[in-house]
């Protein structure tokens, strides 16, 4: 079935940018350095596909699942759309991480002096 990959990358992306924005974690905090951000770094990975392509490492195997609209040789549509999903997962994840240490850090650093690791104890 044509664009059922496509369709696939489509929808996690738009489920990421939902989870992103209900819990105000990159795009609402800061669009431009966000939408900058993203933008950049699939920038970096397209040209990388294109230096794995012109080189021979990277070739598009064939799949019923592709929508068939190639960019480049061996560059389907999905990989743009995919590398765009990847670099925005990652944005959001750093944000997740950076909202996470702060919470630690304002609640005391996280484990308390009862739950400490039975090898703390014995020092």
């Amino acid at each position: 079935m044509p664009g059922i990959y496509l369709g696939a990358i489509l929808f996690s992306l738009v489920g990421m940018m939902l989870i992103d924005l209900k819990y105000s974690l990159a795009l609402r905090v800061a669009p431009v350095r966000t939408t900058l951000t993203v933008l950049i770094s699939t920038s970096f990975f397209l040209a990388w596909d294109l230096v794995g392509i012109a080189t021979g490492v990277f070739v598009k195997g064939d799949s019923p699942l592709f929508v068939g609209v190639t960019l480049a040789p061996h560059l389907p549509l999905e990989e743009v759309f995919f590398l765009l999903f990847l670099s925005y997962l990652a944005v959001v994840m750093v944000a997740v991480f950076e909202r996470r240490a702060a919470a630690r850090r304002r609640h005391g650093g996280g484990r308390s002096a009862t739950h400490r690791a039975p090898l703390e104890e014995s020092a």
